[in-house]
Formats: structure tokens, sequence, C-alpha cells
């Protein structure tokens, strides 16, 4: 091969190594992937992904409300009203109960008072659960009217406060026990109905408790009837 042959071949080989690196660099800028395209990829995807979680988490909360809302409006007007009552009672005779328990000057007050302390907090806690499922949000502090109610009795001391706190709880539980017997039978709401049932008893006993507090305020028409023979004679 001559020289000139030589020349030309080497300038072809050349060529062709110069395209082959060519070709190989363009493949290469194709597929390498761009951080800044990969970076968006992932912000993209990571926004997305709290989109939906931000989603979910709506979604469950409304799911929430509306389960507590609907079980709320689930209850008519006098099942609510009984409830609430049911609450401010309640808190009622606990706070008369505690003066009653410190102020009472006979033991017949004092634990009388006590009682009220000890039944009707266990009352009202199971009135508060019974509420929560409910979604229905029970008073948590007396309104002012028992307020000005406990300040009138807070002034009272000796045989004034025993007469008069015996007189209150025989006026209550009176009320009481015949809210809760209206309740349970005539309730629209299958567990408010099982509450005032549940609880009934216990009114009772206290309405037996406060008529033996107040024996001169009990059975008006049998004194009526006395007196009314005694006139005749």
């Amino acid at each position: 091969m001559t020289n000139e042959q030589l020349i030309k071949s080497a300038h072809v080989w050349g060529l062709a190594v110069l395209l082959a690196c060519g070709v190989i660099a363009v493949a290469a800028t194709r597929f390498t992937p761009d951080p800044q395209n990969s970076n968006s990829s992932t912000q993209n995807q990571n926004s997305n992904s709290n989109s939906n979680s931000n989603r979910n988490s709506n979604s469950r909360s409304n799911q929430n409300m509306s389960g507590s809302q609907m079980a709320t409006a689930a209850l008519s007007s006098a099942d609510r009203k009984f409830a609430m009552e049911a609450a401010m009672g309640g808190m009622m005779e606990v706070e008369l109960g505690k003066m009653a328990a410190q102020l009472g000057s006979t033991d017949a007050v004092k634990q009388f008072g006590q009682k009220m302390v000890d039944d009707h907090s266990k009352v009202n806690d199971e009135l508060k659960q019974l509420a929560t499922t409910k979604g229905l949000t029970l008073p948590t502090e007396l309104d002012q009217k028992h307020k000005n109610e406990l300040a009138k009795m807070q002034k009272m001391t000796g045989a004034a406060f025993d007469k008069a706190y015996s007189k209150s709880m025989l006026s209550d539980h009176e009320k009481d026990v015949a809210a809760f017997e209206k309740q349970s039978t005539k309730g629209a709401d299958a567990d408010l109905k099982a509450f005032a049932a549940k609880q009934l008893p216990t009114l009772q006993e206290h309405l037996q408790m406060a008529k033996a507090l107040n024996p001169q305020n009990t059975n008006p028409s049998s004194k009526k009837s006395n007196s009314n023979s005694n006139s005749n004679k």
C-alpha cells in the first residue's frame, strides 16, 4: 500500500472515530436525567400527596362533625330540654349539698347534703357521657338564676339555713321525680329514656328523705282534710 493510500485510510478511520464519539455524547445527553426536572417531579408528587392527605383528613373531620350534628339533630326538643335541665339541676344539687354539709346545724341536714353530693355527682357524670355520644353540649356551670339562689343560701346559718335548704330539696326533688318519670315513659330517645329510668329510684329515695326533713310541709291535702273535720266538729 502506498503512502498516499495509508494517509487516506487514516483520515477515514479518524472521521469514523469522531462520528462515533459524537453519537455517544448525544445519546448520553438524551438519557441523563435533568436534576431540576427530577426535583420538580418529586415536589409535584409530594404536593399531590399532601393535598390528598389534607382532603382525606378534611373528609374524615366532616364525617365526624356530620355524625355529631346528626345525633344532636336526632334528639327531639323535649329530649334536649330534659338533658339540659337535668344537667343544670344536678350541678345545683351538688353545690347545695356541699353547702349543707358545711352549714347545716343538724346531722340529718349534713348527711342529706353529703348524700346529694355523692349521688348527683355520679348521675351528672353518666349524663355527660351520654350527652357526648349524642353530640350534645351540656352546661358546665350554673346560670345566673341558680348562682343567685346559692348566694342567698350562703348568707343563712343555723336553723334558718336548715329550713330553707330542706324546703328547697323537697320542692326540687318533687320536680325531678316528675321530670324523670315523664322522660322514662314518654321520651323519644331510647338512651335518654333508659338513663331516666335508671336514675329514678335514686331520686325517689331522695324525695322520701327530703319529706322526712320537712314533715310540716308534706301531705297538705291531709292537713286540709283534718282542718275541715275539726271545723265541722
